[in-house]
């Protein structure tokens, strides 16, 4: 019975003793460098160039987070068009109907957000 688990405890023995090793050897670069005095050019802003005007854990507006719910709502459901597409000498007409309902289905939901006004930003 220990046959047929022994690949898999010599998998977790490497992938384990990898992991060690590779976490120590950070470990001890890491320190290496860090000797070599304090540099100023890693500690400054990097993304923007400048010191940041505000807080920055400051909290986004909800447009925002509308917004990115929409687009990958609508994005994953585009998605669904491709396998549809690739299949639809397969699955004929009963799959067109079918396409086209899930089709409307979703403009109506887009046209209901839009109504809300969800992707508004004034």
């Amino acid at each position: 019975m220990l046959a047929n688990y022994l690949p898999v405890l010599i998998f977790l023995a490497v992938a384990t003793g990898l992991a060690v090793v590779l976490l120590t050897a950070g470990t001890l670069i890491g320190r290496s460098q860090a000797r070599f005095g304090d540099d100023r050019d890693k500690l400054s802003p990097y993304e923007c160039g400048f010191e940041a005007f505000e807080d920055t854990r400051a909290k986004f507006d909800v447009r925002y987070y509308l917004v990115a719910i929409l687009f990958i709502v609508f994005d994953l459901e585009i998605a669904f068009l491709f396998p549809w597409a690739v299949a639809l000498k397969d699955i004929g007409t009963p799959g067109l109907v079918a396409m086209g309902l899930f089709l409307f289905i979703l403009v109506v939901g887009f046209v209901s957000r839009m109504e809300k006004g969800a992707l508004e930003w004034d």
